[in-house]
């Protein structure tokens, strides 16, 4: 692992955790997201999902540095927006994302950041991915992954007809999709903008809220977003920021796929760890009933 610091969970949204620092790993231990404590004996591997947003710039290395990482690792790959910069044209992806993280696109399921709308319609980012990115039209769809359910949005709010409300239609297909899940399983959604955030976008981005009240309800366990070019751990709570270590959602941004990283100097409530320094990618292992969370930087980085 070279001079890697990996900082590690194992757990869910749904019960109060405690952490245990051992050399450079700092282990988090909670309780299934479901009813059940002990999941049923696993005959493959549980699903793995590798996450960062904010990514590739022609001019800069460490998207290489974390498309390097990435390669190494199994799974399904999430970019949580702002993929390619300037502004998500062909050329930059064609330029600057594919000979980077490209290289993983058949296993890619990519969510569309405001970089990537400001070419019209996000035409580029909807050409590039193909049907991986969902309708052109709304840029929002869920698939299962193991025992768990994943939701992609598009938190791109006001852009042409594409609104987040309750009443709006990503609104009504989110609460539809949501409850047609199986109760018992557990939830991950994923989105650009970040509800809570301690950088740049300090204290988050509100007009994700009503995307926020809608997963809050349905019993949503985590959710991924990038936007604040870092990294930042929350520990559960509901969509007014307070604390809820039985129901509420726990929250990562991961804005550290290669961007320029925002300095965070003043930590809002809820917030379990944060880095401002480190590149790198978040991996999430999915069992059945709890989640194991490990954020990894690029080899030659520490994480602390």
């Amino acid at each position: 692992m070279g001079n890697w610091q990996v900082l590690g969970g194992v757990g869910a949204s749904k019960r109060l955790a405690t952490e245990v620092i051992v050399a450079t790993i700092a282990i988090l231990i909670a309780a299934g997201c479901g009813p059940e404590k002990t999941p049923p004996p696993e005959v493959a591997g549980p699903p793995v999902v590798v996450a960062a947003g904010d990514i590739a710039s022609c001019g800069t290395e460490s998207d290489d540095a974390t498309a390097e990482l990435v390669g190494g690792l199994e799974g399904t790959v999430l970019t949580l927006g702002d993929n390619t910069y300037p502004d998500g044209s062909a050329e930059n992806y064609d330029e600057c994302y594919e000979p980077t993280w490209g290289q993983f696109k058949e296993r890619t399921r990519p969510a569309p950041g405001n970089h990537e709308y400001e070419t019209g319609g996000a035409s580029a980012y909807f050409d590039y991915f193909g049907k991986a990115a969902g309708d052109p039209d709304k840029g929002y769809y869920s698939y299962d992954l193991g025992g768990w359910h994943v939701v992609a949005l598009n938190s791109n709010c006001g852009e042409g007809e594409l609104r987040c409300g309750p009443g709006s239609p990503q609104g009504r297909w989110l609460k539809e999709d949501l409850a047609a899940n199986d109760e018992e399983a557990c939830t991950l959604a994923y989105f650009h903008h970040p509800l809570f955030a301690s950088g740049s976008y300090r204290p988050g981005i509100a007009r994700v809220g009503r995307l926020w009240e809608t997963l809050y309800a349905a019993g949503v366990d985590v959710v991924l977003n990038g936007h604040d070019h870092n990294y930042q751990r929350f520990a559960p709570q509901d969509p007014g920021g307070r604390a809820d270590p039985e129901g509420g959602i726990r929250q990562f941004v991961v804005g550290t796929g290669g961007r320029n990283p925002y300095e965070i100097s003043d930590p809002i409530a809820n917030t379990e760890i944060h880095n401002d320094d480190a590149y790198g990618v978040l991996k999430l292992t999915l069992h059945p009933k709890k989640y194991e969370w490990e954020f990894v930087p690029v080899e030659g980085e520490t994480f602390s």
